[in-house]
Formats: structure tokens, C-alpha cells, sequence
């Protein structure tokens, strides 16, 4: 892997970043908003209710966690889709980039912008509405690891997904966290889930990192065991998303469906 192509892939990202701040706003902006909205709706649980629970760290620290899988899995399409639009993603292919440099590219940017979010959503809900993860240590680190390495999975069986279906799968791509949410038990335990859903999310890492996290919240220690195994499946999802991504590229290229992609033709 050449590390002045990878550089090339991200400095050619961040040059866009520079030359359009508007798409820097999203980074930041809808974060902010959906920080704001369940900040003040855990308050409002809290001054009704009349049980001894603290809804900010459970309900609001959980959209917290799951916006930070949600935007490292949307920026890693969003680099992806910025070529697709643009109608510049057959050009790479033209000269000697491996599509391994260019997925490791793509993953730089996915990574610097989803930590830039994770810092405005610890600094705004500390600042807003009181709730500090630091309390929690390094105990902290893990629960993130696992809801990154997922993250990045999911974006890249994502842009795979694009890259076979072709650019209007993109409206395909957008529901995913949506639709995985409901199995994973952000807001609520996974025991309160019928069967079939308990079984699926038994196969999703989120669910084991949101588990822990309200044991921790309840005062419990962190299970690390559960975790481990959160862990374990998500690089496992990992290692299958980019096999399925380097599949994908070899069929489209075999097939010729990647013109597709090129200045010419849409088709």
C-alpha cells in the first residue's frame, strides 16, 4: 500500500472540505439539533417522574453513542458518494490507485470527521445539559472502539452496495442505522424485545455496548465480557465488509459496470 496515494485520497477530501465549507456544517449542525432535542425531552422525564432515575445519562447519553456510529458510517459513504456525484470516482481507477489505498483513504477522512463530532457532542452535552461521559474513565474507550469498528463495517458494506447497485442506490443506503436501531436496544433493554428481534440483536455489537452502558449508568460495573464479544463480532463484520467491498470492485470491473460511474454515461 502506498502511503503517498493514500495521502493523495485524503488531501483531495479535504481540499473539498475547504473549498465548500457548507458541507462541513452537517458534521457539526445535526448533531447539535438531535443533542438539543433529547436534551430537553430527558429533562422534561426527569421533572415528571417520579421515580428515582436520571433520564439524561441513559436516554440521552445512548443518542450520543449511537449518533457517533451513525456519523462514521455516514462519513464514510459521504466520501464515497462526493465521487460518485461528481462523476470522478472512474478516474481513480485510471491511474495506479489500488482500491485498497482508496478504502484506507476514505477511512482517514471517516475517522478525523467522526471524532471532530464526538467532540462537539461530549462538549455540548457537558456544556448544555450536564452530562459528562469523563466520568466514566478509560471504562469509556471500549464502548466506543466497538460502535467505531461497527461503524466503519457498516459504511463500507455500504459503499459496496453502491458501487454494485449503482448511484441511486444511495436512497438504500440512508435507512441502515434506522433499521438496526429497533434490534440493537438504544433506548431500552434488549429483554423487552419479543424472540426473533432478542435473537437478531444478539448478532449486532451495539447491542452488547448499549447493554453495558446502562448497567454502568445504574451503577454496575461494566461487563466486560459481554463486551468482548460486541468487540469480537464487530471486527469479524469488519473483515466480511471489506472482502465483500474488494469482491464487489473485482465484479463490477469483470463486468464492466463500473463505466457507469464515468463522465460519459450514467446508464
Amino acid at each position: 500500500m502506498n502511503r503517498s496515494r493514500v495521502g493523495a485520497i485524503v488531501l483531495r477530501i479535504l481540499y473539498l472540505y475547504r473549498g465548500s465549507p457548507q458541507r462541513v456544517f452537517p458534521i457539526f449542525v445535526f448533531v447539535a439539533v438531535d443533542i438539543v432535542l433529547w436534551g430537553f425531552l430527558t429533562r422534561y422525564l426527569n421533572s415528571v417522574s417520579r421515580a428515582d432515575f436520571n433520564f439524561v445519562p441513559a436516554l440521552l447519553g445512548a443518542v450520543l453513542l449511537w449518533d457517533f456510529l451513525t456519523r462514521v458510517m455516514q462519513q464514510l459513504t459521504m466520501a464515497l458518494f462526493e465521487d460518485v456525484w461528481t462523476r470522478n470516482f472512474l478516474n481513480f481507477f485510471a491511474t495506479p490507485l489500488r482500491v485498497s489505498e482508496y478504502l484506507a483513504g476514505l477511512l482517514i477522512v471517516a475517522v478525523t470527521t467522526s471524532l471532530l463530532s464526538l467532540v462537539a457532542m461530549l462538549a455540548l452535552a457537558q456544556i448544555a445539559f450536564g452530562l459528562s461521559f469523563f466520568a466514566y474513565g478509560v471504562a469509556l474507550a471500549p464502548f466506543l472502539m466497538v460502535l467505531f469498528v461497527t461503524g466503519i463495517a457498516l459504511g463500507v458494506t455500504a459503499s459496496a452496495l453502491v458501487l454494485r447497485l449503482g448511484p441511486a442506490s444511495e436512497w438504500l443506503i440512508w435507512p441502515i442505522p434506522m433499521l438496526i436501531s429497533p434490534f440493537a436496544g438504544v433506548f431500552y433493554p434488549i429483554a423487552v424485545l419479543p424472540g426473533w428481534m432478542q435473537a437478531v440483536a444478539v448478532a449486532l455489537p451495539p447491542s452488547y455496548v448499549f447493554e453495558g452502558m446502562r448497567a454502568v449508568v445504574a451503577g454496575n460495573p461494566p461487563p466486560w465480557d459481554r463486551l468482548a464479544i460486541g468487540g469480537g463480532l464487530a471486527l469479524i463484520y469488519l473483515v466480511l465488509a471489506c472482502l465483500f467491498f474488494f469482491a464487489v470492485y473485482r465484479s463490477v470491473i469483470r463486468t464492466g459496470l463500473i463505466a457507469r460511474y464515468s463522465a460519459e454515461t450514467v446508464s
